[in-house]
């Protein structure tokens, strides 16, 4: 029978204020080689802050000396299913970095997340907002089966350096389709394909590898990408 990861020791739970609004947030200390490196991490539209897929994402950084705080949007906090409109999410995003600023002083901050989480980051971090790096998982390019919509037009204000992960087999990111979008982006950006992996990050058996696998290259790539920046 699965069981869901124990809270880490000395893991903190803030309530953090966002207008007249509060949601919950847990920052996650990293396990191994403590480096001051805090990824604050956020869940995708359907998913939410204690997720299976976010959790072990985080269980797999904090191996790798990464501290992670997980946070939810306000929809998910309040029980809905329906995300909130963009800047309601990235003003989530900009009031629990403030609260990570302000109790943890990170030496390096990283923002980013999953999917709708990761673009609503990297929205911010095209408008100027304070981060030493961008960490995107399954970036959605664009809708599933609409290569046409495409979610790009930010990319090229982005400054600070990016980490981006999809999986070959995502029906979110089309791999030529990003391939051509990151021609007019001028920041350094790593494009790190997974081979095999969907837009959850899982792979078939007939991939010859497990999920646990993919978890572990994307952990390894990430702590090699997040050292570089200290």
């Amino acid at each position: 029978m699965n069981q869901e990861p124990t809270a880490p020791s000395g893991s903190v739970e803030w309530r953090v204020t966002v207008g007249g609004e509060e949601t919950s947030a847990v920052f996650e200390p990293a396990e191994v080689d403590e480096q001051g490196i805090v990824f604050v991490c956020a869940h995708g539209a359907g998913g939410s802050m204690n997720d299976r897929g976010l959790l072990q994402t985080a269980k797999a950084l904090r191996s790798r000396g990464i501290g992670v705080v997980r946070f939810n949007f306000l929809y998910k906090e309040k029980g809905s299913g329906r995300p909130d409109p963009m800047p309601s999410l990235k003003n989530v995003v900009s009031a629990v970095v403030d609260r990570v600023q302000k109790e943890l002083r990170p030496k390096t901050l990283l923002i980013g997340g999953r999917s709708m989480g990761g673009r609503a980051a990297s929205m911010l971090a095209a408008e100027g907002f304070g981060c030493d790096g961008l960490l995107l998982l399954a970036y959605p390019l664009h809708p599933p089966g609409q290569p046409e919509k495409l979610r790009d037009a930010h990319l090229p204000a982005i400054r600070v350096p990016v980490l981006c992960f999809n999986g070959t087999r995502d029906p979110f990111c089309r791999k030529d389709l990003m391939e051509t979008a990151l021609k007019t982006v001028k920041t350094k950006w790593v494009m790190h394909w997974v081979e095999g992996a969907d837009h959850s990050f899982h792979v078939p058996k007939s991939s010859g590898r497990t999920d646990g696998e993919v978890m572990i290259e994307i952990a390894n790539a990430a702590e090699a990408w997040a050292t570089r920046l200290k």
